[in-house]
Protein backbone atom coordinates (compact mmCIF):
# COMPACT_ATOMS: atom_id res chain seq x y z
CA UNK A 1 0.00 0.00 0.00
CA UNK A 2 2.86 2.36 0.43
CA UNK A 3 4.61 1.75 -2.89
CA UNK A 4 1.33 2.59 -4.19
CA UNK A 5 1.15 5.77 -2.24
CA UNK A 6 4.64 6.65 -3.73
CA UNK A 7 4.55 5.67 -6.90
CA UNK A 8 1.34 8.10 -7.06
CA UNK A 9 3.05 10.65 -6.07
CA UNK A 10 6.41 10.02 -7.84
CA UNK A 11 4.34 9.99 -10.82
CA UNK A 12 2.32 13.22 -10.59
CA UNK A 13 5.61 15.04 -9.83
CA UNK A 14 7.13 13.82 -12.88
CA UNK A 15 4.78 14.13 -15.21
CA UNK A 16 4.72 18.14 -13.89
CA UNK A 17 8.47 18.50 -14.31
CA UNK A 18 7.87 16.63 -17.98
CA UNK A 19 5.15 19.16 -18.85
CA UNK A 20 7.25 21.83 -17.66
CA UNK A 21 10.13 20.67 -19.64
CA UNK A 22 8.65 20.30 -22.78
CA UNK A 23 7.01 24.03 -22.53
CA UNK A 24 10.55 25.57 -21.63
CA UNK A 25 11.91 23.80 -25.33
CA UNK A 26 8.95 24.99 -27.24
CA UNK A 27 9.54 28.21 -26.08
CA UNK A 28 13.65 27.48 -26.49
CA UNK A 29 13.14 26.80 -30.01
CA UNK A 30 11.19 30.00 -30.67
CA UNK A 31 13.11 32.37 -28.82
CA UNK A 32 16.79 32.61 -30.19
CA UNK A 33 18.23 34.17 -26.93
CA UNK A 34 21.54 31.67 -26.16
CA UNK A 35 21.44 32.30 -22.36
CA UNK A 36 17.99 30.72 -22.12
CA UNK A 37 18.86 28.10 -24.27
CA UNK A 38 21.69 27.20 -21.74
CA UNK A 39 19.01 27.64 -18.90
CA UNK A 40 16.89 24.86 -20.28
CA UNK A 41 19.80 22.94 -21.59
CA UNK A 42 20.84 22.86 -17.92
CA UNK A 43 16.76 22.02 -16.57
CA UNK A 44 17.03 19.12 -19.08
CA UNK A 45 20.42 17.71 -17.07
CA UNK A 46 18.77 18.13 -13.79
CA UNK A 47 15.66 16.24 -14.78
CA UNK A 48 18.00 13.42 -16.01
CA UNK A 49 20.24 13.42 -13.10
CA UNK A 50 16.63 12.91 -10.58
CA UNK A 51 15.21 9.95 -12.84
CA UNK A 52 12.58 12.27 -14.55
CA UNK A 53 13.33 11.66 -17.72
CA UNK A 54 16.42 8.70 -19.45
CA UNK A 55 19.72 10.99 -20.04
CA UNK A 56 19.43 9.75 -23.78
CA UNK A 57 16.31 11.69 -24.03
CA UNK A 58 17.70 14.75 -22.30
CA UNK A 59 21.14 14.98 -24.87
CA UNK A 60 18.42 14.11 -27.55
CA UNK A 61 16.39 17.46 -26.37
CA UNK A 62 19.19 19.23 -26.40
CA UNK A 63 20.80 18.29 -29.28
CA UNK A 64 17.49 19.38 -31.25
CA UNK A 65 17.69 22.31 -29.16
CA UNK A 66 21.05 23.76 -30.45
CA UNK A 67 20.37 22.89 -34.01
CA UNK A 68 17.30 24.58 -33.52
CA UNK A 69 19.13 27.84 -32.05
CA UNK A 70 21.75 27.09 -35.03
CA UNK A 71 19.18 27.30 -37.90
CA UNK A 72 17.66 30.38 -36.39
CA UNK A 73 20.62 32.61 -35.91
CA UNK A 74 21.98 31.54 -39.36
CA UNK A 75 19.01 31.90 -41.20
CA UNK A 76 19.43 35.68 -41.21
CA UNK A 77 22.81 35.70 -42.42
CA UNK A 78 21.39 33.14 -45.18
CA UNK A 79 19.00 35.41 -46.35
CA UNK A 80 21.36 38.58 -46.77
CA UNK A 81 23.93 36.26 -49.55
CA UNK A 82 22.54 36.28 -53.36
CA UNK A 83 21.64 33.51 -54.25
CA UNK A 84 22.48 32.47 -58.83
CA UNK A 85 19.28 31.81 -60.50
CA UNK A 86 19.72 28.75 -62.05
CA UNK A 87 20.46 29.11 -65.74
CA UNK A 88 17.50 27.72 -68.60
CA UNK A 89 18.26 25.03 -70.33
CA UNK A 90 17.62 24.84 -74.14
CA UNK A 91 14.59 23.22 -75.36
CA UNK A 92 15.59 19.95 -76.60
CA UNK A 93 13.16 17.93 -78.29
CA UNK A 94 13.07 14.32 -77.47
CA UNK A 95 12.30 11.72 -80.43
CA UNK A 96 9.46 9.24 -79.24
CA UNK A 97 9.30 5.93 -79.75
CA UNK A 98 6.53 4.21 -81.61
CA UNK A 99 5.69 1.10 -79.86
CA UNK A 100 4.39 -1.97 -82.11
CA UNK A 101 0.41 -3.01 -81.35
CA UNK A 102 0.04 -5.11 -78.48
CA UNK A 103 -0.88 -8.58 -80.00
CA UNK A 104 -4.07 -9.66 -79.43
CA UNK A 105 -4.53 -13.23 -77.48
CA UNK A 106 -6.88 -15.68 -79.62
Amino acid sequence: MKSVRQAEKRTERNLSAKTRLKTLHKKAVQAPDAQFTRTVEAQFDKAASKGVIHPNKAARKKSRLAKALKAITAQPAAAKTKTKTPARRKATTRKTTVRPAARKKS
